[in-house]
């Protein structure tokens, strides 16, 4: 149907007054007071507080501007002495395409342009089908309505009473009396999400950073929210749509949290979640990404470092970059003072003109206050490690002694300091001999903080006692 697209579909003049109640102004909403509650996963509690007039007994009642997006076996609606007996989700929304399909059957009329002599002429057509194309039948004959450029349009009659111009939920009640009365429907919605972005100012120099930190909304359920009461949940909530006999495994956090922090941070909680509620009501609009900032610290302590890590014991055929990390806490005392919502940190660094240059970036998971963290922001330029297996000998049936070399290099004009990390000791792997000391961060992998000198390099060996 995309061919439709192009083409001019419009509806006779003189029904104007039948379209009317389906087709309501742009800027006006029949949504209430509507406050709405989303999820980091896409999800969203939309609570809609509308004015009713009720006839007393059975009445079928009309909610439009719900999201596109809603998911109606989660719908409540609560009100004095109302019950719900029935509902219908209208999701068949007007569009050219929905609207040349529900022709089928029925008489329309084409418009075309002499394109020589601009003079227009109508006939009217029966739609035959509408799949992949529109086939019609003009008095005796059977065209194929093309999209070959020649100005055309197509006039209907009317609207299908079955298309809608908004979302739709169609309720049938059951009230015990009659007149105006407050109702309240609660539903879940897919399409709305929030994330937390984050722009870091590093002073290297002084070793500390600014930092801002913004919620980042973004609507995509086909429905826009008008002065809405909005709150943020941070917090993974559980999803029953997962299969039911399929043991669901949650994607591993993303990387820069060297430590969980055990800190309390002042913001409200509910359950094992916190809570970031808007200051003012605001109009979150489809299609729309908004951002409003929630994080503002200036001076806090962080710190430049570099880090390597070599896979399990094996060798590189050339030197390696270290990557850039970036040393941080989010502590009350010494840090950013908060709890940080799983999002990306951006980091900034000003040039010798003053001005602030883009460094890196990385995704954080949720990050508890008083967490230690160090994110990879990059590649260092200068410094490179290289990681050689010199020798791997065979002990016995079970047993391999294995030594290795790491040779760091450092073609910068100040020495710097290498976190060199050897990941994947599994099993009972022990370090029987070793240059300098090492720190078994947990039973895979073992780190040696290595000071490379300005325009030098600084080695470090060690044999690995394995057992496979």
């Amino acid at each position: 149907m995309h061919r439709l697209l192009a083409l001019g579909l419009i509806v006779a003049a003189p029904l104007a007054a039948q379209i009317q109640p389906v087709l309501p102004s742009p800027t006006k909403t029949a949504q209430g007071d509507v406050a709405v509650t989303i999820y980091n996963d896409g999800r969203a509690l939309i609570q809609d507080r509308r004015q009713l007039n009720l006839p007393g007994g059975r009445s079928k009642q009309d909610f439009p501007d719900v999201s596109a997006q809603i998911r109606p076996e989660t719908v409540t609606l609560t009100g004095a002495g109302i019950g719900i007996v029935e509902q219908n989700f209208d999701f068949d929304l007007l569009t050219p395409s929905a609207l040349m399909q529900k022709a089928v059957g029925e008489t329309v009329t084409i418009v075309r342009v002499n394109p020589a002599t601009g003079v227009e002429f109508r006939e009217r057509a029966r739609i035959l089908a509408a799949n992949g194309g529109v086939v019609m039948q003009i008095g005796e004959r059977i065209e194929v309505l093309r999209d070959d450029g020649l100005p055309t349009r197509v006039i209907f009659d009317r609207v299908p009473a079955q298309l809608r111009a908004r979302p739709t939920l169609s309720v049938t009640l059951e009230a015990a009396r009659g007149g105006s009365q407050a109702v309240t429907l609660n539903y879940l919605s897919n399409g709305l999400g929030w994330s937390a972005d984050y722009v870091a100012l590093f002073d290297e120099a002084n070793g500390q950073m600014d930092v801002q930190g913004w919620i980042t909304l973004n609507n995509q359920s086909g429905t826009p929210y008008i002065n809405a009461r909005t709150l943020l949940v941070a917090g993974a909530v559980a999803n029953a749509a997962q299969p039911r006999y399929s043991r669901y495994v949650p994607p591993p956090p993303p990387g820069g949290m060297v430590q969980a922090g055990t800190e309390t941070a002042g913001r409200e909680r509910l359950g094992g979640f916190y809570l970031y509620p808007l200051p003012e009501r605001t109009t979150i609009a489809d299609k729309q990404t908004k951002q409003v900032s929630f994080l503002d610290v200036h001076g806090a302590p962080a710190n430049r470092g570099y880090e390597f890590r070599n896979g399990w014991l094996g060798s590189s055929e050339q030197p390696l970059s270290a990557s850039s990390v970036l040393r941080f806490s989010s502590s009350r005392s010494g840090g950013l003072g908060d709890a940080l919502p799983a999002g990306t940190v951006r980091v900034y660094q000003r040039d010798a003109r003053g001005n602030p240059q883009f460094v890196g970036e990385r995704a954080i998971g949720h990050t508890p206050m008083g967490s230690s963290l160090s994110l990879a922001t990059g590649e260092a330029f200068d410094v490179k490690v290289r990681s050689t297996v010199e020798e791997r000998t065979r002990v016995n049936d079970s047993r391999w002694k294995t030594r290795m070399r790491y040779t760091l290099t450092n073609a910068g004009p100040k020495p710097v300091t290498v976190d060199l990390v050897q990941d994947g000791l599994w099993g009972d792997t022990r370090i029987a001999e070793e240059s300098m000391k090492s720190e078994r961060r947990d039973a895979d992998q073992a780190v040696w903080r290595v000071v490379v000198p300005a325009n030098g390099e600084a080695a470090v060996t060690a044999t690995f006692d394995t057992r496979f």
